[in-house]
């Protein structure tokens, strides 16, 4: 049965460069300060033994998996460590195709609204944004009109607490945040208090 991101906070912690020898210290801070969805981009260095690593320490905690994910063959080293979770730049029915016969959470990345439908027809848990600092909430309010209610919009791309308010009553249901979380060399505790602060702005946002 494919999963899916629903009962869990959608923030997608979004890990590019992650430090293989930091991960399970990083990941154990987002944790804490309430992220339950982290992704390692596969450009990341050697990937594969964070995401393994991330997988054993919070896997029970956590949705776990990779970004950057383009070809089918990546999807099968991932469910080979147990990652859940398959992220995309880009809408390949294939890549989704395959997370969803493996049972993980796919979220390809979409611009228009014949992505956005060849994604949901290939089976995508939700639909990735991105950039959506090129589309802006206006794109979110026209496509969710049409688009399923069920399927979630995750906004990534120029994300930040200031604009939050914005895609959220436009139709976004979360978000992915990079830069402003975390960046390769970023010290332990600025990655948790930027990690507590981004939890705040999204409880705040979406109570108003």
């Amino acid at each position: 049965m494919t999963q899916t991101i629903e009962g869990r906070l959608p923030l997608v912690a979004i890990l590019r460069g992650l430090e293989p020898e930091r991960a399970i210290q990083v990941g154990e801070a987002l944790v804490e300060a309430g992220f339950d969805i982290i992704e390692v981009p596969l450009n990341s260095p050697e990937p594969l033994v964070s995401i393994a690593a991330l997988v054993e320490a919070l896997g029970h905690r956590a949705l776990i998996g990779a970004g950057t994910v383009l070809a089918e063959a990546e999807v099968d080293a991932l469910t080979a460590i147990g990652a859940q979770l398959v992220v995309s730049p880009n809408c390949n029915p294939a890549v989704i195709r395959r997370s969803v016969e493996h049972g993980m959470v796919s979220l390809p990345g979409v611009l228009t609204p014949t992505e956005m439908f060849a994604a949901i027809e290939a089976g995508a848990s939700g639909l990735k944004l991105f950039p959506a600092d090129m589309a802006g909430p206006a794109v979110i309010k026209a496509v969710r009109a049409v688009l399923p209610p069920a399927v979630p919009i995750l906004a990534v791309g120029g994300i930040s607490a200031a604009n939050m308010g914005d895609y959220l009553a436009a139709g976004a249901a979360g978000f992915g945040i990079g830069g402003a979380l975390f960046m390769p060399g970023k010290p332990l505790d600025a990655i948790a208090a930027d990690a507590r602060a981004i939890v705040a702005a999204y409880k705040a946002a979406r109570a108003v």
